[in-house]
């Protein structure tokens, strides 16, 4: 698995952070002062030094590489190491203080929420940082325009539908021409996030054509299977037949079906995405700094695409030390600014965070802190 690293002194070492926990994210090195947030617009901030880790969701991968990279050249004495292990493996490594930061794919559960603010010893900071579509990815040779109704998409992925001329899917391709070709469904192996969105996309689309429970575990036994973003990508680009699911930045050399919302088609753009998660309410009840949102995946307004990823950046409000602290909260200023949403927009395809989400969730990263 690739590991971020970034940083313009020595750069620390591939992080062995999984099995050990061992706290390497500690402050190492002092920051130059304490480095007030920069502003909604990303403005320069006083420099930051200092080593921290984060690791987890494999989508924000490219995102992550782009903004360690920027960073890191505006604050040369900061090192940040990124490891895109998984969702599930990012969010054990920070709720165990493995990790001093983590992208979710998913946002915490009330139990996880609880674990966070006790491993945190303060109230644990859950902010959005990466919308992106999530690509029905596909491998067809001679079919290069596809669509596919939300029923018709979970009857493929819970192996009900085998066949590409299946008359359902004839029906959603009127004039496409489908070959008799067995359909082969691929699918995380890992727990995911991703999984976990494109599961809760199925339940509440398709209704009764998806009988499972959502999880970010994959539960329909007998596909095939592939570790992290990169593996499903492989796998579909390896067989002709062969459709997975997949962040669309890092698909795009991959058929991309259209999926039905409403009466009409939509294919996966970062537009479309930012417009389901605008149109979505925050849940409540999760604490003052967790701002995660139950996504608008049954909607039937034009030009939305509700399978939409949004993944998130996971902290604590509260670091034993300063330079631990001023840092994480530099980064994550820099991550939710708009300079870093551009960045991600460019490097990633990602769908900018709005002006007026962006207002509600700073302060919560400004209260960033040293304490306990």
């Amino acid at each position: 698995m690739k590991t971020v690293r970034h940083g313009a002194r020595a750069r620390i070492a591939a992080v062995g952070i999984a099995a050990s926990g061992a706290l390497l994210i500690a402050g190492c090195g002092a920051s130059n002062e304490s480095a007030p947030a920069g502003d909604a617009g990303g403005s320069a901030a006083p420099s930051v030094s200092g080593t921290i880790a984060g690791a987890g969701a494999s989508s924000q991968q490219a995102a992550q590489e782009a903004w360690i990279a920027t960073f890191t050249g505006q604050n040369a004495d900061a090192n940040i190491t990124y490891d895109p292990s998984g969702s599930g493996a990012g969010r054990t490594q920070f709720l165990g203080g493995g990790v001093a930061f983590a992208g979710s794919d998913a946002y915490l559960k009330p139990e996880e929420v609880t674990q966070a603010n006790t491993r945190c010893k303060s109230d644990v900071v859950e902010v959005p940082a990466y919308v992106s579509p999530i690509a029905i990815i596909y491998n067809i040779a001679g079919v290069s325009n596809l669509q596919l109704a939300p029923a018709t998409i979970a009857q493929i992925f819970d192996r009900k539908i085998t066949k590409w001329n299946d008359p359902a899917i004839a029906a959603d391709n009127p004039g496409v021409t489908l070959p008799d070709l067995a359909i082969t469904p691929v699918n995380r192996s890992d727990k995911s996030g991703t999984t976990q969105n494109f599961a809760d996309y199925l339940k509440t689309a398709a209704g009764t054509s998806w009988p499972y429970d959502v999880s970010d575990s994959w539960p329909v036994q007998g596909g095939e299977a592939a570790q992290g973003t990169s593996g499903v990508v492989g796998a579909v680009k390896a067989g002709n037949g062969a459709i997975g699911y997949a962040d669309e930045s890092q698909a795009r050399d991959l058929g991309q079906a259209k999926v039905k919302v409403g009466s009409e088609y939509v294919g996966p753009t970062p537009e479309a995405a930012a417009a389901v998660l605008e149109a979505s309410p925050r849940v409540e009840g999760q604490g003052p700094s967790v701002f995660a949102y139950k996504l608008a995946r049954d909607t039937s307004a034009s030009g939305t695409y509700p399978v939409v990823l949004v993944s998130y950046l996971l902290a604590c409000s509260k670091y034993p030390d300063a330079p631990t602290a001023d840092l994480v909260k530099a980064y994550l200023n820099y991550v939710v600014s708009s300079d870093g949403q551009s960045v991600a927009a460019d490097k990633a395809g990602a769908a900018p965070l709005s002006d007026s989400l962006r207002s509600q969730i700073t302060p919560a990263i400004n209260a960033i802190a040293a304490g306990s």
